[in-house]
C-alpha cells in the first residue's frame, strides 16, 4: 500500500475507534432506555458495522463485536404455573 493511502487508512481507523467509543457509551442501559432509543442505537451499530467491515484494525473489529453483542435482544424465559 502506498504511504499516503496507508496514512488515510490509519486516520480512518482512528476515527472509527473514536466513533465506536461514542456508540459504546450510547449502548449503556442508563443512557438508552426507551424502545425508540434502542432502535436508534441498533441503527447506529449497523452503520458502524458496515464501516468497520473493511477495516484491518483489530480494535475496530473488537468494538463492532461488542456493540453487536450489546444490542442483541435479551430473551426472558418465564416459567408457566
Amino acid at each position: 500500500m502506498r504511504p499516503e493511502l496507508a496514512k488515510i487508512d490509519s486516520t480512518l481507523d482512528e476515527a472509527l475507534v473514536r466513533l465506536g467509543a461514542v456508540v459504546m457509551q450510547l449502548a449503556d442501559p442508563a443512557v438508552t432506555r426507551t424502545a425508540a432509543e434502542h432502535r436508534a442505537l441498533a441503527g447506529s451499530v449497523r452503520q458502524f458495522a458496515l464501516c468497520a467491515e473493511r477495516s484491518a484494525d483489530p480494535r475496530v473489529h473488537a468494538l463492532r463485536n461488542e456493540l453487536e453483542r450489546r444490542i442483541k435482544p435479551v430473551l426472558i424465559w418465564s416459567q408457566s404455573s
